[in-house]
């Protein structure tokens, strides 16, 4: 039904969208991170949700760049160059250059991948020193749903990625269909960080999210300059929070997550902000402080969901404590969170130190306090033109533009 559309994993009604978010939603739910039918587990404890409806009160405004793509899911910028990246579901990474769609893919792995539902081709990163290395990472389900990161090679600065020079790091059997997480970036410290969800099911049924012997339900850090012990094609950095710990995946960084559906490190102060996907009560943001000491932290998944309470067999968290989010929002205001980025760009002000944020299902846009407390979320979704319809991504830019992807565009973040 055109202006009104359900979520069929989370069986909430979503508000009236564009037109176009009623015929995409059911078909991309990658962003839901849901269970197949009914929840598993209901929460015990209802979260206050927070008051969203405080307007930015500044001059926030968009502008469309490209349209016509065909599940869009992250933009991003490479070093160097001028040109955006952007990558499809599908198994497609596609450039944008002057605000047009270039004709040739920069990499296109459609053969090595099947995209459906959560699955297909979720993450990329460039190798902070790309400029000279020529190094880009991506990450991906392979036809047997296998979440596989792999490395390739772009031979000149402006030329395409070549296929044949795919160096498999790492590949996690994923148990379910959703829930892969996906995303790949480098932090400040030179180490590459991969988000990797619980493994679906409803309620995260074989606890991955509170096991240090499994990669689920984590962001693991790893050393993809140097070579690990028995061939191993990465290191694991010796200030892992686990890395001798004799029971514990020692690539694992921090854990107790859902679906941690794109972070993000905030430059000037190297903080890691994640959106992680709730079950179908709270959705969250989280945050790990720039320091040794948040490494290990564990945000509770599935003991809590946000700051309630979750599991009925009241089990005690790992480790002793959960860190809880930042800032949460119920299924009253959205369904599944899109996490952002820090806006740190000169082109609007206004967003100068705000954490931008969004809900894939009513494409709804909040920010938080990035150099503070981040206090209570502000909505700027009228400010730039209303909700953006399927919210898939957030992306900065070399110059620290903002952009939205929607699916099928991508939209900047201007003044007004």
């Amino acid at each position: 039904m055109m202006g009104e559309a359900t979520n069929a994993c989370q069986n909430v009604a979503v508000p009236p969208l564009r037109a176009r978010a009623a015929a995409l939603l059911a078909s991309l739910v990658v962003i839901a991170g849901c269970s197949d039918g009914e929840p598993d587990v209901s929460p015990t404890q209802a979260a206050e949700p927070p008051d969203l409806a405080i307007p930015a009160g500044g001059e926030v405004s968009s502008a469309q760049v490209v349209s016509g793509l065909r599940g869009a899911l992250l933009v991003t910028g490479r070093p160097g160059d001028s040109r955006l990246f952007v990558v499809e579901q599908r198994g497609l990474i596609h450039t944008i250059a002057a605000d047009e769609l270039e004709s040739e893919p920069f990499l296109d792995l459609r053969g090595a991948t099947e995209a459906g539902g959560e699955r297909g081709l979720l993450g990329l990163a460039f190798h902070p020193e790309h400029e000279t290395n020529g190094l880009l990472y991506v990450s991906y389900t392979d036809v047997d749903g296998t979440t596989r990161v792999v490395e390739f090679h772009a031979d000149t600065a402006d030329g395409p990625a070549d296929p044949d020079s795919a160096r498999e790091l790492l590949a996690v059997e994923q148990p379910f269909a959703n829930h892969n997480g996906g995303h790949v970036a480098f932090g400040p410290d030179g180490m590459l960080y991969i988000g990797l969800g619980d493994g679906g099911g409803g309620g995260d049924p074989e606890d991955h999210g509170q096991r240090l012997d499994t990669l689920l339900g984590s962001i693991l850090r790893i050393d993809v300059d140097s070579r690990g012990p028995g061939g191993l094609p990465y290191a694991v950095p010796r200030d892992n929070p686990f890395v001798d710990q004799p029971d514990a995946r020692p690539e694992i960084w921090a854990f107790g997550l859902r679906n941690p559906w794109r972070f993000s490190f905030d430059a000037p102060t190297g903080h890691l902000w994640i959106g992680d996907v709730g079950q179908d009560q709270i959705e969250e943001i989280d945050r790990i402080l720039a320091t040794t000491a948040g490494a290990g932290t564990n945000f509770g998944w599935n003991r809590f969901e946000g700051n309630s309470a979750f599991d009925p067999q009241g089990r005690d968290v790992t480790g002793g404590a959960a860190t809880p989010p930042v800032s949460q929002y119920s299924h009253d205001d959205g369904c599944s969170v899109t996490g952002g980025h820090v806006y740190r760009g000169v082109a609007v002000p206004d967003l100068d130190g705000r954490y931008v944020f969004g809900d894939f299902c009513t494409g709804r846009i909040w920010t938080l306090n990035a150099d503070g407390d981040p206090g209570r979320p502000q909505e700027i979704t009228d400010a730039i033109g209303g909700p953006l319809a399927n919210l898939t991504s957030f992306g900065v830019d070399n110059d620290g533009n903002l952009y939205a992807v929607t699916g099928d565009s991508i939209v900047r973040f201007t003044g007004a």
